[in-house]
C-alpha cells in the first residue's frame, strides 16, 4: 500500500482547498495551514462512471482500492467524498474506497469537510492501492461585506489579518442582503432583473485562487430569501401583503420572496452553482428562513405557512441546494437564529436543526449574546455573559444533534450591542466567545461578525512567527436586525 502525505511526492498531491473536520473534537493547532500544491484534474473520460452496480469483470478493468485517512491522528474518515466526473462516488464507513480507473492513468479528488483536499494521480498500470491522508485544520474566519470586497481600505486590512494573524477563512457576499451579486454574474436571471449592476467584486478569478494557494479556506454567503431586488422583478414570486396586494415590506423597508416558490429555489441555487465553479470552498445560505420582522401577520404566501409546511420549504430547499452542489465539490452551510438551539419547534421561521441537520455540511447559529433578548436559563442579561451565552448555546445544540454528520461552526458577535445597553464589546468579551467556542465544540471552528469588516484585531492570535499584528481596536457600531449591524447601502 502506498501511503501519501501533504508535501510527499508520493503519486499524488494535495492542494490548498481546505476542507474542515476533526473527529475527536479537540481544537487544532493555530499554527498556519501548510503550503500545497494543486494538480488540475485530467478531461472527463467515461472511465470513473459507477453505472452498473455488479459489473463483469471484463467491464470493471483496472480497480483503485484506498482509504482515507487524518493526517494526524491516523483514524479513518468514512465522511470523506471522492470526486470525479461531476459525481460524488461512494465511501465505505471505514473510510475505504474501491473504484475502477483507465489503464493509462488518471486523477481523483479527494475532500472531508475541515481537511485540505488532496489530488491522486494514479500512474499508469493494474490494481493499485493507496491510503490518502488529510490535513485538518479549524476554521476562524472573518466577513467581507457586498462593499468591502470592493473598498481597497478594509479589503487589504481583512487580507492582511488573514496573513498575519490565527485566521484561514474568509466569508464574502456574493448574494448579499439587498438582492445584488458582488461579480459580474453570468445567470441569465440575474442579469434580467438588474442583480449585477453593481459589481463590487472585480477580480473573483484571481482572489479566490490566491487565496487557495495561501491556504485561504473561502465561504460564499448567500442571502435566500430576502431579495427586494427579485422580488420587485417578479412581483408574483413576492411574500404578498394582503392589504395592498404587492410586496410585503419588512422593517428595514425590505421585500422577501416566497419560501414556496420552486422557482426562487432554482435562481437562488443557480446563483450558487456558479460560485462554486469559480472555486469557493463552501456555499453558506443566510436568511435561509421567514420573515420576522414587521408586520408578518399581513404577510401572504403561496401555500398556507404553518410549522409543518414552513420547515418543508427550508429543508426542501436546502436539500435541493446539496443535491446541486456537492458534485461541484462545494460544502453547504446555513445560518440559523442562536435560539434554535435551544427551541425544539421551528421558531416561527421554518427552522428547526435536527431537520436541517440532514441536508447540510455546517451549521453556523447565531450566538451573538445581543441577539438573546430574552436571554437563556440562568443568564437573562445575556449581553453582560459572552462565554456563557456561547458556552451553553453551543453545547446545547452539540447535545441536540448528537449521532448527525453535521458541524456547529457559530457567528461570533465582534460589535457593539444593540439589545440592551450599547456596550462595546471588548477584547475580553470577543476572547471570552471564541474560547467558549473552541471549549464547546473544538475544531469545527467560529467566525467574526462586524457588519463593517473592522474586527479587535487584538483578540486574535498572531500566526507562529510573527511579532504582532496591527491594532486598530474598533468594534462596530449599532446593530440591525438578525444581530448584525447596518450595512452600507446598496
Amino acid at each position: 500500500m502506498t501511503a501519501a502525505r501533504a508535501g510527499e511526492r508520493l503519486g499524488w498531491y494535495p492542494d490548498r482547498r481546505g476542507r474542515p473536520s476533526a473527529l475527536n473534537g479537540s481544537p487544532a493547532p493555530r499554527a498556519a495551514a501548510p503550503a500545497l500544491a494543486r494538480v488540475v484534474l485530467p478531461e472527463p473520460q467515461g472511465w470513473l462512471r459507477a453505472a452498473r452496480p455488479h459489473p463483469t469483470q471484463a467491464e470493471r478493468g483496472p480497480r483503485l482500492r484506498g482509504v482515507v485517512e487524518d493526517a494526524q491522528t491516523g483514524w479513518p474518515l468514512p465522511g470523506a467524498r471522492i470526486l470525479a466526473e461531476g459525481g460524488v462516488l461512494p465511501m465505505a464507513e471505514e473510510g475505504r474506497f474501491e473504484i475502477p480507473f483507465p489503464r493509462d492513468g488518471g486523477a481523483i479528488r479527494v475532500q472531508a469537510l475541515h481537511y485540505r483536499a488532496a489530488e491522486v494521480l494514479v500512474p499508469p498500470g493494474e490494481e493499485r492501492e493507496v491510503t490518502v491522508r488529510l490535513e485538518p485544520f479549524t476554521p476562524r474566519g472573518i466577513y467581507l461585506t457586498f462593499y468591502g470586497i470592493g473598498e481597497r481600505e478594509i479589503r487589504t486590512r481583512a487580507l492582511e489579518l488573514l496573513e498575519r494573524t490565527e485566521l484561514n477563512t474568509l466569508i464574502i457576499d456574493v448574494k448579499g442582503d439587498r438582492g445584488l451579486i458582488s461579480y459580474k454574474s453570468e445567470v441569465p436571471l440575474a442579469q434580467a432583473i438588474g442583480a449585477t449592476r453593481i459589481t463590487t467584486f472585480r477580480d473573483v478569478e484571481v482572489l479566490l485562487p490566491t487565496l487557495r494557494a495561501q491556504g485561504i479556506y473561502t465561504i460564499a454567503r448567500i442571502v435566500t430569501f430576502k431579495d427586494p431586488v427579485l422580488a420587485a422583478a417578479r412581483p408574483d414570486w413576492a411574500v404578498q401583503d394582503e392589504r395592498t396586494g404587492g410586496p410585503w415590506i419588512d422593517n428595514e423597508g425590505l421585500a422577501w420572496v416566497d419560501p414556496f416558490r420552486p422557482e426562487v429555489w432554482a435562481y437562488v441555487i443557480a446563483v450558487a452553482k456558479e460560485a462554486a465553479a469559480k472555486g469557493f470552498d463552501e456555499i453558506q445560505f443566510d436568511y435561509v428562513r421567514f420573515p420576522t420582522d414587521g408586520q408578518i401577520q399581513h404577510a401572504f404566501y403561496s401555500r398556507p405557512p404553518e410549522a409543518p409546511e414552513r420547515m418543508r420549504a427550508i429543508n426542501g430547499f436546502l436539500a435541493e441546494a446539496a443535491a446541486a452542489l456537492r458534485p461541484l465539490g462545494a460544502f453547504v452551510a446555513a445560518d440559523v437564529f442562536g435560539y434554535t438551539l435551544w427551541r425544539t419547534d421551528d421558531t416561527g421561521i421554518g427552522q428547526r436543526i435536527e431537520d436541517m441537520a440532514r441536508h447540510v455540511d455546517v451549521l453556523s447559529p447565531m450566538v451573538y449574546p445581543s441577539a438573546y433578548h430574552l436571554g437563556i436559563p440562568g443568564y437573562r442579561y445575556s449581553v453582560a455573559y459572552p462565554y456563557e451565552i456561547v458556552y451553553r448555546s453551543l453545547l446545547r445544540g452539540r447535545e441536540r444533534l448528537r449521532g448527525h454528520q453535521v458541524r456547529i461552526r457559530p457567528w461570533l458577535q465582534d460589535f457593539r450591542d444593540y439589545a440592551f445597553d450599547r456596550r462595546r464589546y471588548t477584547i475580553q468579551d470577543v476572547l471570552a466567545q471564541t474560547r467558549a467556542s473552541e471549549e464547546a465544540v473544538g475544531a469545527d471552528g467560529w467566525m467574526l461578525w462586524n457588519p463593517r469588516s473592522r474586527y479587535t484585531v487584538e483578540a486574535l492570535a498572531p500566526k507562529p512567527g510573527e511579532a504582532g499584528v496591527p491594532r486598530n481596536g474598533e468594534t462596530g457600531d449599532p446593530a440591525a436586525p438578525d444581530g448584525r449591524l447596518p450595512w452600507l447601502p446598496e
